[in-house]
């Protein structure tokens, strides 16, 4: 009837088309582009090496503060200037954890952290028998206290939930510092303090130092940071309390290495993690804050644990 039909096709679709024609795959060809996304190498960050070395000598400044303020502790009023070093680092630790995490109400977490300084440094001091335990009064009280003091206000009250982890980290780090002054009471526990922190800031500025000469083999391409620099800070740092406590009373080179193993690889970790920490807020797309105050960051907090770590290790090796 139509001249142009083709009478000896079969009516209807192909059987190599189909019933419907072809389309291209938006589905395949979004895969394909993601899988060619994944294949390209990200590039690392560069390590500054100025800034690493920097960071190993303020970390060294932390450890001969504390180390050598110890030595001028004694009973009575004989306490205050240890206490006063020790508040100047709790101070320097508010500063430094509030501009890095950046919690929501950041000026009350602030100024909850720097009254939770000044009553466990006072709670450290004045009893007649040293202990923890008002320590840990005071770190649930001020940690309360910043839960409560973010309630009163609408914009704080909606975020509460997102501050709780930032107001605990900071509450137990200035609490976790005044245990050095508690330490300062016991029976060797200036030894454990020098044997301690002693093998957490070698740790530390090793570290630091190898990672401005050669950081390697690199954790992650977006943190400047080297399997090789924490691995041998917390052996030379072990080394280096093992030598210490030939010389400390309460000590012998075995008990020394392994309470400056605990003390330099809980540092390190802690340093490591908040560079983990400030590479996850980048990629986030987070605003940058106070340059010093970020790289202040890790040090302190590997003394903030390598604290009741020197505690805790002065109890089990010299009781």
């Amino acid at each position: 009837m139509f001249p142009s039909a083709d009478d000896d096709r079969p009516a209807g679709p192909s059987k190599d088309a189909g019933f419907f024609p072809k389309t291209p795959s938006l589905v395949g060809d979004a895969r394909r582009a993601e899988e060619e996304d994944d294949d390209e190498p990200i590039e690392p960050v560069e390590v500054r090496r100025l800034l690493s070395l920097a960071i190993a000598a303020f970390a060294a400044l932390l450890a001969i503060g504390l180390i050598f303020g110890a030595q001028t502790s004694g009973p009575g009023q004989a306490r205050l200037p240890y206490a006063t070093v020790v508040l100047g680092v709790q101070l320097l630790f508010v500063l430094a954890w509030t501009m890095a995490t950046r919690p929501p109400a950041l000026p009350v977490v602030a100024t909850v952290a720097v009254g939770t300084a000044l009553a466990a440094d006072a709670a450290a001091v004045m009893p007649t028998i040293a202990g923890v335990r008002p320590l840990l009064w005071v770190a649930l009280g001020g940690f309360l206290a910043g839960v409560v003091g973010q309630l009163f206000r609408a914009q704080d009250r909606a975020r509460v939930r997102e501050s709780l982890g930032s107001t605990l980290l900071i509450v137990l780090g200035v609490v976790a510092l005044a245990t050095l002054i508690v330490l300062t009471r016991k029976p060797a526990g200036t030894q454990a303090i020098v044997v301690c922190l002693g093998a957490a800031g070698v740790a530390l500025v090793v570290a630091r130092a190898l990672d401005s000469v050669f950081a390697w083999p690199r954790f992650e391409p977006q943190v400047p940071r080297g399997g090789l620099g924490v691995v041998l800070g917390t052996m030379i740092g072990t080394a280096v309390a093992a030598v210490i406590g030939r010389y400390q009373v309460g000590f012998d080179p075995g008990s020394a290495a392994i309470v400056g193993l605990v003390a330099a690889g809980a540092a390190s970790l802690v340093d490591l993690a908040t560079d983990y920490s400030e590479a996850g807020r980048q990629l986030a797309g987070d605003a940058p804050t106070m340059w010093i105050a970020r790289h202040m960051q890790g040090p302190l907090g590997g003394f903030a644990l390598a604290a009741p770590a020197a505690y805790l290790m002065s109890v089990m090796f010299l009781t």
